[in-house]
């Protein structure tokens, strides 16, 4: 079955799992006391922190879905919608990506002003032509980024990321005292990681977050209210 109608058709099944499953995984991860990460509560939908105000975000070099090695520069211009996350996901990720796609839907004219990128945690499995593969089945406007595992980190750090491989029971298991907490061997294996999804302005400043299980009309209409409070990306006209 070709990857775009294999998603399309169990979309259903992993958003009945994902309501009871990744509200409480999501919120385990952001958390849990690790070094990297910094708690950050976005409010009403109406308040957008300040400018260069929150550590959030950053310079970067990776690979797009086309192969081609792209930075930060590359998207500036445009407010972002960052999410990471891997192919293999079998809830938060695919779901995630599905809400980002009504939203651009939703938005109409406006997606233009947005660039949605997704960014793979998983760079061992997720390659290019993967990515390509993967974003095009939820919409061809999301661009799918992978790089080294060292241009990863160094992303997932600036966004203040937690992810880590995990084996496939533990991923599933509810009970942090009952995880098998030892390295997972070969390919049999997924990514735990943070669900939210970032709204960066276009100077690449974070202005607000999406929890995993936010609506795509929350996404859309907070996107229309940074355009029109904070104004428009240059050149862009409605």
């Amino acid at each position: 079955m070709p990857l775009r109608l294999h998603i399309r058709s169990t979309l259903l099944i992993i958003a009945a799992t994902a309501a009871l499953l990744g509200l409480g995984f999501s919120t385990l991860h952001l958390l849990k006391d690790r070094g990297t990460q910094t708690a950050v509560n976005t409010g009403a939908a109406d308040r957008f922190a300040p400018p260069g105000t929150v550590p959030i975000g950053g310079p970067f070099t990776l690979v797009n879905h086309e192969g081609r090695t792209v930075t930060d520069e590359d998207f500036a211009g445009k407010y972002l919608l960052v999410f990471f996350g891997f192919t293999n996901c079998p809830d938060v990720c695919p779901t995630t990506l599905n809400d980002i796609a009504v939203a651009l839907d939703m938005l109409g004219a406006d997606a233009k002003t947005v660039w949605p990128l997704f960014i793979s945690i998983d760079p061992e499995r997720d390659t290019p032509d993967l990515m390509a593969e993967y974003v095009a089945a939820f919409d061809p406007r999301i661009i799918g980024l992978t790089g080294s595992a060292e241009q990863i980190a160094t992303v997932a750090e600036a966004y203040r990321i937690f992810y880590e491989k995990t084996s496939v029971d533990a991923y599933f298991e509810s009970d942090p005292t009952q995880r098998d907490t030892s390295e997972p061997k070969g390919d049999e294996y997924f990514v735990s990681h943070q669900g939210q999804t970032y709204l960066m302005s276009p100077d690449n400043d974070y202005l607000t977050h999406f929890n995993f299980g936010a609506s795509a009309d929350e996404m859309a209409s907070t996107i229309r209210l940074a355009l029109s409070t904070l104004g428009r990306p240059d050149g862009e006209e409605k």
